[in-house]
């Protein structure tokens, strides 16, 4: 398959917001792509390299080959080029990268071009496409959407799913089952504004839990092998030698479970998730990590136990099964509600999450008694509830886009007063953006540039923006040693000035855990 018709694809679900649509062009595309191109394309149209991150800077990309007058890339073609330039190490390693990028920009079309930026960037992204793909797959084969998604759920990936339908059709499915050892795609949480509304859309008898800020470990026992993986189906076995002594310690021979990591300070609150994540991913010296920063595995879900595969039961039956086989200690904290309708039960919902976020969490998830474990679906059966954090920030200057966002300033940098009157970058974010704010932004942001490097635009300090975020973490790669976490735009407040935009004392103050 010809590359530029991966992005002409991309280009055409990116430009819709009918679901029904996307599901349409992707059916269309994977009736016209072959098995072999099928889980390369799929990545590409998800905005994911296959490769991971290939370690090249805007540099490498900036003064670009002159395109090619006619399309010719084909997918394997990509493909084969961008694992070379993954691959090559040493010294040197820049400059080698960068000819390889060359060659391989200088073979593709100008819009082939900006569709690989924007790949190699990371600013094609489409999370949601997943889902939408899932459903196109089944149209294009012939299969049910639902054994698609369960299939996608146990391969812990749409691209080994799509190939092996592609090849052999639906009954290609029933080769993918639950097998201890293989991690599967994990159960995702939808959000709502409030506790009470979070319990609304459980619809009845529910359980609120703990929220906690680690990282999410899927557990995989079978006799005295145990395996972890993350979120990512990354194996962090190794990494957790603490981790694999707790789980080989419970009574059962044979299950898998889902649930969090964490680092907990002496005082028993859960440590700062950026460290709690740098020690997950500690390659070096496993044994004096967890001697300096031990973690802990808190439980939440089995999946797997006495045999049987518990995905499609209830979870109330499943935590049933998760109370017999793991300790309290090592289970999560929750609270059930019998009555939603009745207030003092919501009342004692509400007291459970203000005393969770007390103990340091990050809020709660409201599970609904009779929903099954339906992994990498945002569903109504869990739902989780945080605490908005918002700040008021100074765009100090924006990136040129790329992709669909070519010729629109995109990522924003942003800066909070020092102590001194100066801003200080807090950090970056190109999220929560539509296409008007895109159009707006870079009009007015234009007439305030005062320096345009072909990359990065700097510009007079006067527009305040409204940031939502997840979190505060350290970083030595900006100023005040602070970055936020999963920032995105709200809102623009032309209403505040700068000398109204929040502090970096504030920020500090915010987030500094209780004395």
């Amino acid at each position: 398959m010809l590359f530029a018709e991966v992005a002409r694809v991309s280009r055409e679900v990116a430009g819709t917001a009918s679901r029904s649509r996307k599901t349409e062009l992707l059916a269309d595309f994977f009736r016209d792509v072959g098995p072999q191109d099928a889980p390369i394309a799929i990545a590409y149209l998800a905005g994911r390299l296959p490769q991971g991150r290939l370690g090249v800077g805007w540099a490498a990309l900036r003064d670009r080959a002159a395109p090619a007058p006619v399309e010719s890339l084909t997918v394997a073609e990509v493909d084969a080029a961008l694992t070379a330039v993954a691959a090559v190490s040493g010294q040197g390693a820049q400059a080698g990268r960068r000819g390889l990028l060359q060659d391989l920009l200088g073979a593709a079309t100008a819009t082939e071009q900006e569709y690989l930026i924007g790949l190699i960037t990371g600013e094609v992204r489409q999370g949601a496409l997943d889902a939408a793909a899932a459903e196109g797959l089944a149209a294009a084969t012939g299969a049910s959407p639902a054994d698609v998604r369960r299939a996608v759920m146990l391969a812990g990936a749409l691209e080994p799913v799509a190939q092996a339908l592609l090849a052999r059709g639906p009954v290609a499915l029933a080769g993918f089952r639950l097998a201890v050892g293989r991690p599967l795609l994990p159960m995702l949480a939808a959000s709502a504004k409030s506790l009470p509304e979070a319990v609304s859309k459980a619809g009845g008898l529910c359980a609120v839990e703990e929220k906690l800020d680690g990282i999410r470990v899927q557990a995989h026992r079978d006799g005295d092998d145990v395996r972890l993986f993350t979120r990512t189906l990354d194996d962090v076995t190794d990494r957790l030698p603490e981790i694999v002594a707790t789980v080989r310690g419970l009574l059962g021979r044979r299950f898998v479970l889902d649930g969090e990591v964490l680092a907990f300070g002496a005082d028993g609150r859960p440590r700062p998730f950026q460290e709690t994540a740098g020690r997950v991913g500690s390659r070096v010296d496993v044994a004096a990590a967890a001697r300096a920063m031990p973690v802990r595995a808190v439980f939440f879900d089995v999946l797997y136990a006495d045999d049987r595969d518990l995905l499609d039961l209830p979870y109330a039956e499943r935590h049933a099964a998760l109370d017999a086989l793991v300790p309290e200690q090592a289970r999560v904290r929750r609270a059930v509600v019998a009555d939603p309708a009745d207030p003092a039960a919501l009342r004692a919902a509400e007291d459970f999450m203000a005393a969770t976020l007390e103990r340091g969490h990050e809020g709660v998830v409201v599970k609904a008694d009779d929903g099954p474990y339906a992994a990498g679906r945002r569903g109504a059966s869990w739902v989780k509830v945080k605490p908005v954090h918002t700040l008021d920030l100074v765009v100090l200057a924006a990136e040129w886009g790329h992709g669909r966002r070519t010729g629109k300033l995109s990522n924003l940098h942003l800066g909070a007063r020092g102590e001194d009157g100066s801003l200080v970058m807090l950090g970056k974010t190109f999220k929560g953006l539509t296409d008007a704010v895109l159009s707006w932004q870079t009009e007015r942001l234009l007439d305030l540039a005062v320096h345009d490097d072909g990359h990065v635009v700097t510009v007079r300090p006067e527009l305040v923006v409204e940031i939502a975020y997840d979190g505060i973490q350290t970083s030595p790669r900006y100023p005040a040693g602070l970055t936020l976490r999963f920032a995105r735009v709200v809102r623009y407040r032309p209403d505040k000035g700068p000398a109204e935009a929040d502090t970096v004392a504030a920020v500090r103050a915010a987030h500094a855990p209780p004395s």
